[in-house]
């Protein structure tokens, strides 16, 4: 095998908002270079089947496939963008969508053929990251720790990469090289519902909503008793394990105001994970959709003791990281490295996982 590939991810997160693609040349343990991304929005019909399949419900088989098929039509349109054909492209690092996140009862469901992906693409596909973790007694989340620490070789430590999706999570770097990573909380998901629902838009464009509104304190207190919060890491969430908690406290709010005081949650989240780090970071760099949001990047500016930045200015693509973190994995998936570590999913020893559908 050559000692670097150029590997292909793809991820389709929380926020249900598209499939970001990237690509990226790594040996699995070093980053060479990071080279084309792009973001292919889901079209509404294939957004409302994804949100009706949340949970293990509804008509899965159908939307899995076509969730496969609109992940080929990414391959395709930034293999164009590259000027790239698949031959090139040694593997695809293929996540999926996450419907089902229960750890604790050993349940992880990414939908997505891998076979079929493969067939489409003429590339070989790593893809069911999560399995092997959950089943060996990890969390199964967060996956992109280890791509954040060879990403950052070379920043100031202690570090904290903080991720906004529909779920926020945090990657602290120590010293020593030390990893630590779980999910805060709600990133996004709680806050574009609520935009979907007031609005029609499936997100607070801009935090233009959660501006104009004002921040009900008491709910965010109430919020900050759940016991999630003061269990200590590494632990992770499924996209709606707050839904029910924010509806009940949210009830009743103008859209202006139920928006800030979501957008509040979420900095209340992080900053309480603050308090489970060992040592604190330097800097806390933001990654994800949530970094476009000037209410959420202000309210993290005020409530951590750090200075907090988009990963932008480290010249990263903030929207690409998780696209490319799977490319990574991919990569060391092929090479039996390890994915996850007892500091990243509570996982007794370092595990690998994936599995592998070749091309042809």
């Amino acid at each position: 095998m050559p000692s670097s590939l150029l590997s292909l991810g793809l991820m389709s997160g929380t926020s249900l908002d598209g499939v970001d693609a990237a690509l990226i040349r790594t040996d699995g343990e070093t980053v060479a270079a990071l080279g084309a991304a792009l973001t292919v929005p889901y079209p509404p019909e294939l957004r409302q089947g994804l949100r009706g399949v949340l949970g293990g419900q509804g008509p899965v088989a159908a939307v899995e496939r076509a969730l496969t098929l609109f992940h080929a039509e990414a391959v395709r349109r930034l293999l164009a963008e590259a000027g790239l054909t698949a031959p090139q492209v040694d593997v695809l690092g293929f996540h999926g969508h996450t419907i089902l996140h229960r750890p604790q009862q050993g349940e992880t469901w990414q939908i997505g053929d891998g076979a079929l992906l493969a067939a489409r693409t003429g590339i070989s596909v790593v893809h069911d990251f999560r399995s092997d973790d959950v089943r060996g007694g990890g969390q199964g989340a967060p996956l992109v720790p280890v791509f954040h620490r060879a990403l950052a070789a070379g920043l100031e430590r202690p570090l904290a990469l903080l991720n906004l999706g529909g779920v926020g999570n945090v990657t602290w770097i120590g010293e020593g090289e030390d990893l630590l990573a779980f999910d805060t909380g709600p990133g996004n998901a709680l806050l574009d519902d609520w935009a979907l629902r007031h609005t029609g838009q499936p997100l607070d464009r801009g935090g233009a909503l959660a501006a104009q509104g004002t921040v009900q304190q008491a709910a965010v207190r109430a919020f900050l008793d759940h016991p999630y919060f003061a269990r200590r890491p590494p632990k992770s969430l499924d996209r709606d394990d707050f839904a029910a908690l924010a509806g009940r406290l949210t009830e009743g709010l103008s859209p202006e105001d139920g928006a800030a005081t979501l957008a509040a949650l979420t900095v209340a989240a992080v900053a309480a994970a603050a308090g489970h780090l060992p040592q604190p970071p330097r800097r806390w760099l933001v990654c994800g959709g949530g970094r476009h949001n000037p209410v959420l990047m202000a309210g993290l500016a005020q409530a951590l003791a750090a200075p907090v930045a988009a990963v932008d200015g480290e010249g990263w693509n903030g929207d690409a990281l998780e696209a490319q973190a799977f490319a990574f994995l991919a990569v060391r998936s092929l090479r039996g490295l390890p994915l996850t570590f007892p500091g990243t999913t509570g996982a007794p020893r370092p595990l690998g996982g994936g599995r592998l559908s070749k091309a042809g």
